[in-house]
């Protein structure tokens, strides 16, 4: 592993310059302050070993769009990590409606200004992305929209590179490897201190240019190649493992499903949740009945007694 120090409790490569903090970002109360140190918190109380790799091509001033991989529910805080070693960044992050319906959580999410993404309003959601990332801010976005059960790259939506492109922005690939281990689906959590290593790399700027399903596949390959060599290191440094691991993928001897099989499980997932859509929705139809119907079952009632 590369010559590391500490920075801000995490480990960073030792050539990684300094910068002043964000003159903005920095100074937030709720995000950038009380939250960030709330999450720095929670990293050393269960001691999760980070260390970042590449910090340097996100951006101390200006603009980005953060193209991160997504293989557990951590992702959204250790995928800010890279950007607050960087002059205490913020990333503004793009998460699913459903999130920001929920009362509190809601708030605080909108207080942080992260983006809301409408699945049946892209585009506005799109729209809302460019206008922050034209503000200066850095935008995360997940474009392979959930987690990946196989821990493998999954096929990516066109997004990521329409919005950098609109907003005239650094796409910048970001991988993180071993925050699985930590809370991931269909895998036990392991929320204790168990001294789980993560590493984080970060990559050069992806060309946005073009046709956007050929400058998605640009993307693919990057996080891809990124991913290969962010896993290398972790098992050269951490291994050689037993085998079988769920939380490995089979590409690695692990036993994590493969990328068909995960597919099918997401397929499944979604099925289950439709139906329980379905059923709510019908449970709460039934509950509004009309309401001369409901006077004369008032009434039988009534005769009865």
């Amino acid at each position: 592993m590369k010559n590391m120090v500490k920075r801000y409790g995490f480990n960073v490569e030792a050539s990684l310059p300094k910068v002043p903090n964000h003159p903005v970002e920095s100074k937030e109360w709720l995000y950038g302050r009380t939250i960030i140190n709330a999450v720095r918190v929670v990293m050393k109380a269960q001691d999760v070993q980070i260390s970042i790799f590449g910090a340097e091509n996100i951006p101390a001033t200006g603009g980005a769009l953060l193209a991160i991989n997504h293989t557990g529910y951590y992702d959204f805080i250790l995928g800010g990590i890279p950007a607050f070693v960087r002059g205490k960044r913020l990333v503004r992050f793009m998460a699913k409606k459903e999130i920001f319906d929920t009362p509190v959580v809601g708030s605080l999410m909108r207080a942080m200004k992260h983006v809301s993404v409408n699945r049946a309003a892209g585009a506005s959601s799109m729209e809302d992305a460019r206008k922050h990332i034209e503000a200066g801010e850095l935008v995360g976005i997940f474009p392979e929209a959930t987690v990946s059960r196989s821990f493998e790259i999954k096929e990516l939506k066109t997004g990521a590179v329409r919005i950098a492109e609109s907003a005239n922005a650094p796409l910048i690939p970001l991988i993180i490897w071993g925050g699985q281990r930590i809370i991931t689906k269909d895998i036990d959590r392991d929320l204790g201190r168990s001294h789980i290593p993560v590493f984080i790399s970060v990559g050069e700027p992806v060309d946005t240019s073009g046709d956007p399903e050929v400058a998605t596949q640009r993307l693919f390959e990057a996080m891809r190649t990124l991913l290969d060599e962010t896993r290398h290191s972790y098992e050269s440094q951490y291994g050689p493992f037993d085998g079988g691991e769920p939380w490995r993928p089979v590409s690695l001897g692990g036993g994590a499903p493969t990328l068909e099989r995960a597919k099918l499980l997401e397929i499944a997932e979604k099925e289950r949740r439709q139906a329980k859509r379905d059923a709510k929705k019908a449970a709460q139809a039934g509950g509004r009945r009309n309401p001369v119907t409901a006077l004369i079952a008032r009434l039988k009632k009534l005769i009865k007694k």
